[in-house]
This record gives C-alpha cells, structure tokens and sequence, in this order.
C-alpha cells in the first residue's frame, strides 16, 4: 500500500472531491471515501455525514447507506459517473 499520491491520483482525489455526495446528492465539495487506503482511484465522493457521521455515515451506524441500499461500489459507480458528465462537459 502506497499512502504517497503521484500527480495523477492527486489530480483524479481532486475530482472526486469536486463531486456531489454520491450517497445523498449533498453538492460539492466532498471528502474522498477510500474504499481500500492506498487505492486512490477507487475513492468515492461522500459528504461529511455520509461519510463520517456517527449515525448516517460509512464509519458510524451506515443509515444513510441503508436508506439508500447501496454499499461502497455502487457509490463508486455513482462517482465515476459524475467525474464523466463534468469532464465531458
């Protein structure tokens, strides 16, 4: 596991952080979930509670992921595709 980003998983955390929560749709700028550390490209934009909070978030009680039924890889192909429509705008 490497904690060190190069400039290119610098650059694509950034854009995750530029994304809408992909879990509740909380407008940006987000925190970038990873879902294994040290795999850069394969965080998730989350905001704070979704992604922190002791009730809705991934590291508390999971509500928000519940209501939503989603678990980290959807949430991962949600992120994808809006890192997409931004670029392709």
């Amino acid at each position: 596991m490497n904690s060190t980003l190069n400039k290119q998983e610098r650059e694509w955390v950034g854009l995750v952080k530029e994304q809408p929560c992909s879990v509740c749709g909380q407008e940006a700028p987000s925190d970038a979930h990873h879902i294994e550390q040290g795999e850069h490209y394969t965080c998730v934009a989350l905001c704070k509670s979704c992604h922190q909070g002791s009730t809705m978030g991934w590291h508390g009680q999971k509500r928000a992921w519940a209501i939503a039924k989603m678990n980290e890889l959807d949430a991962l192909n949600v992120t994808i595709g809006n890192i997409f429509k931004q670029i392709r705008k």
